[in-house]
């Protein structure tokens, strides 16, 4: 693995849920030090009021200034300003984040810098820490969330791919849609975090669904646009003697599925306690819409759901597909009740163990493991191996 560098790792917020940044810089901190920049300068606020709440935890966090989180991690919440089509705003914030990174870097121990990307639109701090190398760390279709200029997020993701000494993708779509940007493109597909997961054979159900009717379908995760809750409501309505339960904010109007009186809303659970819902969980669900952002998704639910051993219904996206030994595929509304009802019915320990099986090599830190050789390679000038 990489070792004794210091690692400028451009993130969003690091008190969210865990994602694949989280994992990869947790691993990549045993070894070395990690400067996380809570980067929001991506997109344009909205007058909304979630967007008011958001922007004064930002300022409370800059004002706070950097805090060590971990022995190797320190965390810095910049000052920028959100307005990414505009060319002064980039001027002004790279001045800005150049000088506050800058000021967190002089704290640490001299060793080689890397500067690690998982924002798309910071093309603009190449080269401004002396990296020895630079990486995009490619997660998603950035340009088709709602709310990002796509015509700016694209203009500026192929400027950074360009400049990248290595840019990483997680999904075959996105490697086939930015291999072109940069020379040396890898496909990386997310981990799990085997062993927490694979506890939930071993623990107890929350009491919060332990009386609830069965089966249980379960989903957890960051209740956005993405995830079809017209279908979710279609399960609910086709099947009133099951329970429907959903673990994760929700950032969309969800009054009418609420309303189901066999749909349980349960907002946020923390991460350590996800294992244990899985105890209570008959079926994972995966109910996304299927368009251009999903179409690039891998959703590290999928292994997370599969590592507790839990059988799978999803709706067909690419990356899901490509796991149908492990999880059923729904073209259709009714075909989610259908797959969902022989979950049920065909699930047995063994499967569940097959499941749990067929995760056990794809961890974290055997996908930082294979980061860090690509890495490793970069740094000596050897080629890459780009097919996946």
């Amino acid at each position: 693995m990489i070792a004794d560098r210091n690692i400028i790792c451009i993130a969003s917020n690091w008190w969210y849920d865990p994602t694949s940044k989280h994992h990869v810089m947790k691993l990549l901190a045993e070894r070395n030090r990690v400067i996380w920049v809570n980067y929001h300068g991506s997109r344009r606020p909205r007058v909304a009021v979630a967007d008011a709440r958001a922007i004064a935890g930002k300022l409370r966090q800059v004002v706070r200034g950097p805090r060590r989180v971990a022995d190797n991690i320190i965390v810095v919440t910049p000052l920028v300003i959100p307005l990414p089509a505009s060319r002064a705003a980039q001027r002004l914030n790279k001045t800005l984040l150049t000088r506050q990174i800058r000021a967190v870097l002089r704290t640490l121990p001299a060793a080689p810098v890397q500067l690690w990307s998982f924002a798309p639109d910071v093309h603009y701090l190449a080269g401004r820490f002396d990296e020895e190398c630079l990486v995009y760390y490619c997660v998603d279709e950035f340009s088709e969330f709602a709310g990002y200029d796509k015509a700016a997020i694209l203009r500026a993701e192929a400027e950074l791919a360009c400049r990248a000494d290595l840019t990483i993708t997680t999904s075959q779509s996105l490697y086939d849609a930015k291999r072109g940007l940069c020379d040396n493109t890898v496909l990386v597909t997310h981990g799990v975090d085997f062993d927490h997961f694979a506890s939930a054979s071993t623990l107890s159900v929350p009491s919060d669904i332990a009386d609830l009717p069965r089966p249980i379908v379960g989903f957890w995760g960051m209740i956005q646009d993405w995830v079809d809750l017209d279908l979710i409501a279609r399960v609910a309505r086709a099947r009133p003697e099951w329970s429907i339960v959903l673990i994760g904010e929700s950032l969309v109007e969800t009054g009418a599925l609420a309303a189901q009186p066999n749909v349980h809303l349960l907002g946020r659970r923390p991460y350590a306690r996800l294992p244990a819902y899985a105890a209570g969980f008959d079926v994972g669900m995966i109910p996304f819409r299927v368009n251009e952002l999903t179409r690039a998704v891998n959703p590290i639910k999928l292994r997370e759901y599969l590592a507790a051993g839990l059988p799978v219904v999803s709706t067909p996206l690419p990356e899901v597909e490509a796991y149908r030994e492990w999880a059923r595929i729904a073209r259709s509304p009714g075909d989610f009740v259908m797959e969902c009802q022989r979950a049920v019915t065909s699930s047995t320990p063994r499967a569940a163990d097959a499941r749990r099986e067929a995760m056990r090599k794809e961890t974290w830190r055997a996908k930082v493991e294979q980061i860090s050789g690509h890495v490793e390679k970069v740094l000596r000038g050897a080629p890459l191996t780009t097919t996946p």
